[in-house]
């Protein structure tokens, strides 16, 4: 009805267009369309004839179906086509667009289908492998859901009944284009515009499409005929549910909300799958009270195939029956479970449920356990016999394992160039053996070889082999057996390997393969070369003597080599176990470096020059002390024994290190410089720590050793200490026993004047102080509110800015305490707890007090 006010409304639109027209028409005295002649309609009618039908909500096509309904003849539908194809050769406008814009099929009542899905547990159960029923992890597991849900993308099948709730579409393309969309209500009917209700409930696609078209050729009579321009096409929209029941040993059994398209797997995994109990081979589907078909989950799983063309309807029954019968199979098959077996199953079928043997499966013969009245019996049964023995529920069925044996294997070992495992051929000798493994290494020992041949007891016993008369022919073969293992040893399995070392002064010092005729000059290059301090002519040979006096430890050889390691016709022949020594030259020295700081004109880093250097000559060659330094304050820092001074070796690595890093930085190194990198690389030797001096590591140990055996007793190792000097002194004479040598890492520290003192311990106020000429330690305790209650007065110190210490003296009650210079920091302590004395000790010491005057007045008496 709707389509039929749109098209009254167009036709009087076209009446107005038409009268509207400069052209004498025809048609202008009427809006009859039989009556249009469409050859006289120019190309601006045409257009705005689509455009008032664009705007009645008509299509170019539906105007066109319709002008054919209302008389129009065929031929000027025809001319009046071809026209608006002209004008629009897409076809964009003669066809409707709505159909591409439909969504994808969904599923209806998505929600009551997934709630009523059987949910595995979430926890995990170890489950005894052996007792696993074959196929009940088809439908459950407990660590992974499993899904059969239909797929909705799949094409609509032929065979799907519809219902109330599927969606139709019905698209009809060709000379005449339409397309609807309709829902299968209640009654069983879709409704389709301007054409009314169509039965299709009950009806296959195949049937429904039948259907349809019947009714539809009335309006598009170019469906028919035997050549016909016009075409239907009938699809699935959305899908509706349907309640399917079911019942017997499953997990959950009762009545599901599925979706049309679920099949009988889909069903059997909403419910979880059949239970322990359930049958796997025999799972019934009734439609109508009677029995549609049988199916096999054996069929899926053990073939691929199902039954899957069983589409679900409304209200049919699953019934899962008690299990038929079940056998287990344990051993060398590649599922050892239990399998449920049919009436007539072989143990051949058995085999093929169980995946088939494992590659170690004895095959021959199986031992099975059958169920006789009362009691069990083994039956064994042969290869030849399994494609007829039936099986019965309750067998047990145990394949077998291979004999981890071999029935003809020799072995040789040691010295060839193929070990390993061969055949026992026919008359194979040890001479034959040795040709199949490529013959003997050059190291074989041949004065001997042995043959481990093992009895018919599996006891061994070893067969001695001169194995080089063997093989020059002198002695006879010996024919191998089987499992005979040859062994022949290698020349160097019956000595101790060969080496020599090197130590010293070489860049990589260490142990070394020893051969024939190797000099000095050889190992000293496999080494890496000399170290820029190694003294080529005082080099030793320390050899292993043999048959030494007792007194006598090692033959010592003196060497001399050429600096650039150059052949030399005295040149030493090492001998195994030679230990080589470089020494170092006794007038090789690295730089030393000390440094100066503070009131100095040049103040910085600077070389020893000298052994007898002092510190009056450091401050010399640093211009002396400035107009601002404190001379009486200066500082000499110095390090213990205790530093972790690094060696030549690791200064000399790192010093390498860095010119690596600096070459790499230039991207346009010459080809020297390259060269230079590719050698660092390879021949820089490994950080390692430096070892500690071995009286640093004793003192550490015994001062470690006092502290733990006494108690109180704290031990402060320092890397560096201060050493107090007098600069003054130094500087008025120098080389007097003030003015110290200079050694590696000293730091010469000269403050500028100092006008503070610094207070600290136990006194009122602990603060820095102005200092003052004259003024005596007491006036600075006062500045500083005097002495706290527990101070120990006593034991009062001064530390001076250059690092000397002086404390407080007393005699018969006077104290003399220390002058106060700039910089000083005077140190009160603190007495110690006093310890309160309790009510035995007040109790022993009056009775020792009562006995003592008791014996005083015995002895007056």
């Amino acid at each position: 009805m709707i389509l039929k006010k749109r098209f009254w409304y167009f036709l009087g639109l076209l009446g107005f267009i038409l009268l509207a027209s400069p052209e004498p028409i025809q048609a202008q005295q009427t809006t009859d369309i039989s009556t249009i002649k469409v050859d006289e309609l120019s190309d601006e009618q045409v257009e705005e004839l689509l455009n008032r039908a664009s705007e009645a909500g008509l299509s170019a096509e539906e105007f066109l179906q319709m002008a054919q309904l209302r008389g129009m003849p065929s031929s000027e539908v025809a001319k009046l086509r071809n026209r608006i194809e002209a004008l629009d050769p897409s076809g964009a406008a003669s066809r409707s667009t709505n159909a591409s814009k439909r969504d994808p099929r969904q599923q209806v009542d998505i929600n009551n289908i997934t709630q009523g899905i059987y949910n595995p547990q979430t926890e995990l159960v170890d489950v005894d492998q052996s007792n696993q029923i074959f196929g009940n992890s088809l439908f459950y597991q407990n660590n992974r859901r499993l899904s059969f849900e239909p797929s909705l993308n799949q094409a609509t099948p032929k065979s799907y009944v519809l219902g109330p709730g599927d969606v139709v579409y019905v698209d009809i393309y060709g000379q005449s284009e339409q397309y609807y969309e309709a829902t299968v209500n209640p009654d069983g009917f879709v409704l389709l515009d301007n054409i009314g209700p169509v039965s299709v409930s009950g009806k296959t696609i195949e049937e429904a499409t039948g259907i349809i078209k019947n009714r539809v050729s009335r309006f598009y009579t170019g469906l028919n005929g035997a050549n016909p321009n016009t075409f239907i096409q009938v699809t699935l929209g959305n899908v509706r549910t349907i309640k399917v029941h079911i019942l017997g040993e499953v997990r959950l059994p009762g009545t599901f909300t599925l979706s049309a398209f679920s099949t009988v797997f889909n069903a059997l995994y909403a419910a979880g799958g059949p239970n322990e109990n359930g049958t796997m081979r025999e799972i019934k589907v009734v439609r109508n009270n009677k029995s549609l078909a049988s199916v096999d989950v054996y069929d899926l799983l053990i073939n691929g195939t199902a039954n899957l063309d069983i589409q679900l309807q409304d209200q049919d029954v699953i019934l899962v029956t008690p299990f038929i019968s079940r056998v287990q199979i344990k051993g060398e098959v590649k599922r050892p479970m239990k399998y449920e077996v049919k009436e007539g199953d072989t143990f051949k079928d058995l085999v093929e449920y169980s995946g088939g043997f494992t590659d170690l499966a004895f095959k021959d013969r199986v031992a099975i356990s059958r169920i006789t009245d009362n009691q069990r019996s083994v039956s064994d049964v042969y290869q030849n016999q399994f494609g007829m023995f039936i099986l019965k529920g309750g067998d047990e069925i145990t394949v077998g394992k291979i004999l981890d044996r071999y029935s003809n294997r020799v072995q040789i070992k040691g010295a060839v160039y193929r070990e390993g495992t061969f055949a026992l051929e026919d008359d194979l000798t040890l001479k034959k053996l040795i040709q199949n493994a490529d013959g003997l290494r050059g190291d074989a020992y041949t004065d001997q070889a042995s043959i481990l041949r093992t009895k018919k007891d599996l006891s061994t016993e070893m067969i001695e082999v001169n194995l080089k008369a063997v093989l020059d022919g002198t002695a006879p073969d010996i024919t191998l057996q089987r499992e005979d293992v040859v062994r022949i040893s290698s020349i160097y399995d019956i000595r101790n390997e060969q080496y020599v070392q090197i130590l010293g002064e070489v860049k990589k010092p260490g142990v070394y393969p020893f051969s024939e005729s190797m000099t000095v000059e050889e190992l000293v290059i496999s080494a890496g070369g000399f170290q820029e301090s190694a003294n080529p002519n005082d080099i030793e040979i320390a050899r292993r003597l043999e048959d030494a006096d007792l007194g006598t430890l090692s033959d010592i050889i003196p060497v001399q080599v050429n600096p650039n390691l150059s052949y030399r016709s005295d040149s030493k022949t090492l001998l195994p176990y030679d230990q080589v020594i470089v020494r170092k030259k006794a007038s090789f020295t690295m730089q030393k470096l000390v440094a100066v700081e503070g009131q100095v004109n040049s103040p910085g880093m600077f070389a020893i020059q000298s052994s007898d250097e002092r510190i009056s000559d450091l401050i010399n060659r640093a211009g002396g002390i400035n107009q601002f330094a404190y001379a009486k304050g200066a500082t000499l820092i110095r390090r213990t024994e205790f530093f972790n001074t690094e060696s030549e070796e690791i200064r000399r690595q790192r010093n390498l290190e860095a010119l690596r890093l600096k070459l790499m930085e230039d991207p346009n190194n010459s080809e020297a410089q390259e060269e230079l990198i590719q050698r660092l690389f390879t021949n820089l030797p490994k950080a390692e720590n430096p070892v500690d001096n071995q009286l640093a590591q004793t003192k550490k140990e015994s001062l470690d050793q006092i502290a733990s055996e006494t108690p109180g007793f704290a031990v402060k190792i320092k890397d560096t200490e201060a050493v107090a000097i007098d600069l003054e002194a130094i500087l008025k004479n120098p080389g007097s026993e003030n003015d110290l040598l200079l050694v590696e890492g000293d730091i010469l520290s000269v403050p500028k004047l100092l006008q503070t003192v610094r207070m600290r311990g136990d006194v009122v106020y602990p603060t820095t102080m102005r200092h003052e000429s004259g003024r005596s330690l007491k006036h600075y305790i006062n500045g500083a509110g005097g002495f706290e209650r527990r101070a120990n007065r006593k034991q009062t110190y001064v530390v001076y800015a250059n690092g000397a210490v002086k404390r407080t003296k007393g005699f018969l009650g006077i104290r003399n305490y220390p002058p106060v210079e700039p910089g000083a920091e005077v140190i009160v302590p603190t007495k110690g707890p006093k310890v309160p004395l309790r009510l035995g000790d007040v109790v022993g010491i009056t009775t020792g007090l009562a006995t003592l005057a008791l014996v005083v007045s015995q002895i007056n008496w």
